[in-house]
């Protein structure tokens, strides 16, 4: 894997988030909560499950970002943080809902 600043600040932001759920789980602790996922899940399995999707959403669009260029004719490949910003809202969106 090539370490550039997006991925540096992905992988920032997902250590930030374990220490921030590891504080918050210490004064405030979790309970079980039926959201749109078909489980009972708590934050920290919301947390799981929307890294996992955020994950996803980078992996394909790194593998779309070709395809990208010649689907709307672009001249060069999009930028990885349009794919950062949709997994942060991605991750929000399970962490809230889920």
């Amino acid at each position: 894997m090539v370490w550039t600043t997006p991925v540096a600040v992905f992988f920032s932001c997902i250590v930030l988030m374990l220490i921030g759920m590891t504080v918050w789980e210490i004064k405030s602790p979790t309970t079980m909560r039926k959201g749109f996922l078909p489980m009972q899940t708590t934050r920290g399995d919301r947390l799981f499950v929307g890294l996992l999707t955020a994950a996803y959403i980078n992996l394909i669009f790194i593998g779309l970002a070709g395809k990208f260029m010649a689907w709307f004719g672009l001249e060069q490949e999009p930028s990885i943080w349009i794919s950062f910003v949709l997994s942060m809202f991605a991750l929000a969106f399970v962490m809230r809902r889920g």
